[in-house]
């Protein structure tokens, strides 16, 4: 029973009373005193027995009240842990999914790729590469010392790699700009005999030529042209070749 509909029923108790005493009061004749007094104590004791069950009722509805408010904050209680735990869960993936991405991205750096230079199709891992086009830069900025050594530096480093021969290429170019022109020769030579079908293989020959005319060598630069119009004769090195036969004497 709510605390309103309780008060609603002591208040009608207590117009019942007046009413009760009005009427006696009217008709004092029809009752005598004892039963008056057991009327009066009758309805007290129901005025009484309504106010202790309204107040039994009260209690138990702060007790209800009390309980669930305990219970709403248990709830908010729980909710933060979870909402904590999921916060941290969340920082915990994102930390493990930055690490992988660093494990992938070392990985790609060192893990092999199919590579397709000067017509050759090899297999190199990152480093060689971005080494191999370091110095290949260095050696389009006009920079032929730092180019030496780079290009002798990634054959040492790299003796078995598919860019060798294009290292070996190229290094034999940087020595011919710094004059050292026996050197280019032996590095002409060497890419030569590694790959002889090599895409820059009629570069190299009419190179080698080049360097015996600059060191007047002149029989052997003339039996080198002569090599390179026989083995590679529809080659644009070729035709280059037999211009300069033709006005070397």
């Amino acid at each position: 029973m709510s605390t309103s509909r309780t008060y609603w029923n002591l208040g009608r108790a207590a117009l019942v009373v007046a009413a009760w005493c009005a009427s006696h009061s009217a008709q004092a004749g029809l009752f005598d005193d004892d039963e008056a007094r057991r009327a009066i104590l009758d309805l007290r004791q129901r005025i009484e027995t309504l106010r202790e069950r309204t107040s039994a009722e009260d209690t138990q509805l702060r007790r209800s009240l009390l309980d669930l408010q305990s219970q709403i904050e248990t709830l908010r209680g729980d909710l933060a842990r979870v909402t904590d735990q999921n916060e941290q869960l969340t920082r915990s993936i994102a930390a493990m999914q930055q690490r992988q991405n660093a494990i992938d991205e070392r990985v790609k750096k060192t893990e092999p790729s199919t590579v397709n230079l000067d017509g050759q199709e090899f297999t190199a891992d990152r480093r060689e590469k971005t080494d191999f086009d370091a110095a290949l830069e260095v050696f389009r900025a006009g920079q032929f010392a730092q180019a030496q050594t780079a290009f002798a530096d990634f054959i040492k480093r790299y003796p078995q790699s598919g860019y060798t021969t294009s290292a070996l290429f190229w290094l034999g170019n940087t020595q011919y700009a710094l004059r050292n022109y026996k050197e280019a020769i032996k590095n002409f030579r060497s890419m030569l005999s590694l790959s002889p079908d090599h895409a820059k293989a009629p570069e190299a020959v009419l190179s080698v030529a080049n360097c015996q005319i600059e060191l007047n060598d002149v029989r052997g630069a003339r039996r080198t042209l002569e090599d390179l119009s026989k083995a590679y004769p529809k080659s644009e090195a070729a035709q280059a070749g037999r211009e300069r036969l033709a006005h070397l004497k």
